[in-house]
């Protein structure tokens, strides 16, 4: 096992990656900007390290600075986190060099799913459904023409080298399409500084089933069943819950099944996570996440696995902890994502926290670095923290939603909590009946009224 380890983020994450390691006895290492000085993660941990000025990319994306706190603390593992330098293979590569352990998959396996069309001609030859579209990335119009005419319109123009929504475009005709081609193409290139783009099939009304994976590196890899990422707002996921209600237990089987083949096979290491969209029985490959995700805590609450636990076991040469035939899904879990957003408009809201009341009771869990007084700085992610919620039934889970968002406080900021408030009395929501287009349909319809 590892003496100590570096946590190569901050926020919610930091501090959830802290906590593991502390549980396994490890020592840890914070890094911070000089944004992050009271971080509560820097406060916490058993060493921390300045990295450098509030941009990220002169301290949580500035490699130098982070092999440098491992030399001056002794730090011989990483943990990225998510985000930042978390499905970086070149940072993978660079600890390797150094003889510091990357907490997370090989560097190989980072490089062949952060490129989206490899990442989709592996997924097929692993045996795991896709979308209908293009063999590679489309370079002229011509070539865009006849894939879109071969597969049918609407088609969806995405970003090879991307995510989050940038150098995606929908073209529902042949004079869409050259249009869409050119501003997708322009976007990747800004976005990711790679202009390569593919074509796929676009779904209408599908839902974004994720499912989440752990391998040990030595061919033993399970499925520890799925995630409901639909509700989502400009491709950003909003409110994940697991299981789906869309789903009932032969299709996770099924699909489970599939995925945990497919990364057996890989040999892949670590935790991941499989992105399917779902529509009319039929499951979608769209793109895997070699890292954790911000959502792992749905989960862990409905498995009782601990995620993080499991990525620094694998890491330190260790085999998997649980087989599949450990895995039982026991009740339904939610998680809302807290941002510092106004929450009608999204405008961001940076600024000191003047209150802070989470809430609490049984099946209630809040993953977060926010305090009272912390000032939540506006050079990151506007995360405030998760609202993770666990009932033996979907209904109860809802009900103990309910509860605890009513006594969630946070003052002096604007917060997405009253969105929240909405949603869990929306009929439609209660029910499960959403896909990934409902909450921009609802937003553009006033559903918060004058929130």
């Amino acid at each position: 096992m590892f003496d100590k380890i570096l946590i190569a983020n901050r926020g919610e994450i930091a501090l959830r990656i802290l906590r593991a390691a502390k549980e396994l006895g490890i020592a840890t290492v914070a890094v911070h900007s000089t944004a992050d000085a009271d971080a509560m993660h820097v406060r916490l941990a058993d060493e921390s390290v300045c990295i450098g000025p509030p941009a990220a990319r002169d301290s949580y994306l500035n490699i130098p600075a982070l092999i440098a706190a491992c030399e001056i603390t002794g730090a011989d593992a990483i943990h990225p986190g998510y985000g930042f330098l978390s499905e970086n293979a070149r940072f993978a590569e660079v600890l390797e060099h150094h003889r510091i352990a990357f907490i997370g998959p090989k560097a190989e396996h980072i490089r062949i799913m952060g490129d989206k069309i490899e990442a989709k001609r592996t997924a097929k030859r692993l045996g795991i459904p896709c979308v209908p579209g293009s063999e590679g990335g489309i370079t002229d119009d011509d070539e865009a023409k006849r894939v879109a005419k071969e597969i049918g319109y609407p088609v969806i123009i995405k970003a090879a080298a991307g995510g989050g929504g940038r150098g995606m475009k929908v073209a529902r005709t042949e004079e869409d399409l050259v249009h869409a081609l050119q501003t997708a193409k322009t976007e990747a290139k800004a976005a990711f500084g790679d202009d390569a783009v593919y074509i796929e099939k676009y779904l209408e009304k599908p839902r974004h089933i994720e499912i989440q994976v752990l391998g040990d590196g030595k061919g033993n890899a399970i499925h520890l069943g799925e995630r409901d990422c639909s509700l989502q707002r400009r491709h950003q996921k909003v409110w994940e819950e697991g299981p789906s209600p869309a789903l009932n237990l032969e299709m996770r089987e099924r699909i489970g099944g599939v995925v945990a083949k497919a990364m057996q096979e890989l040999q892949y290491a670590g935790a991941g996570t499989i992105e399917f969209l779902y529509e009319d029985g039929e499951f979608y490959f769209i793109e895997m996440n070699t890292r954790i995700q911000v959502e792992h805590p749905v989960t862990e609450m409905i498995t009782g696995i601990d995620l993080v636990n499991e990525q620094i076991r694998v890491a330190a040469g260790h085999p998997l902890s649980v087989r599949q035939e450990d895995i039982k899904i026991e009740g339904h879990a939610i998680e809302c994502r807290v941002n510092a957003e106004h929450p009608s408009t999204f405008r961001p809201s940076p600024g000191t926290i003047s209150y802070f009341h989470p809430p609490g009771g049984l099946g209630v869990r809040v993953d977060s670095a926010a305090y009272q007084g912390y000032r939540i700085p506006p050079h990151y992610d506007s995360l405030v923290g998760k609202l993770i919620v666990h009932g033996r039934t979907r209904n109860e889970c809802l009900m103990r939603l309910r509860r605890a968002l009513d006594e969630f406080v946070v003052d002096g900021i604007d917060t997405t909590l009253p969105l929240f408030r909405t949603l869990v009395r929306n009929p439609e929501i209660q029910n499960g009946q959403y896909d990934i287009h409902w909450l921009e349909n609802f937003l553009k319809t006033g559903g918060l009224g004058d929130e």
